[in-house]
């Protein structure tokens, strides 16, 4: 047996809807394991992308206005690490 990670929702009647079509063996049975986060995991990974999001946003911010420093410099002592 071979595992295919998917991700999918489940609707108000309980029914599962994958968000990409599986292209491998059509008309085969499977095997369904459902894993559903918790309440807390689904906060922390909202929590966690709007943290990417404004990090980002903030990089994004300083490139444009010219808040760089040069890569060689980021390099300097870690050479010892």
């Amino acid at each position: 047996m071979k595992a295919i990670k998917v991700m999918g929702t489940i609707d108000e009647h309980g029914q599962l809807t994958l968000d990409h079509p599986l292209i491998k063996d059509k008309n085969s049975r499977v095997e369904v394991i459902v894993l559903i986060p918790e309440a807390a995991e689904t906060d922390e990974l909202e929590s966690s992308k709007k943290e990417i999001v404004e990090d980002f946003r903030q990089a994004w911010h300083e490139a444009m206005t010219g808040q760089t420093i040069p890569v060689a410099q980021l390099w300097e002592g870690l050479e010892d690490v």
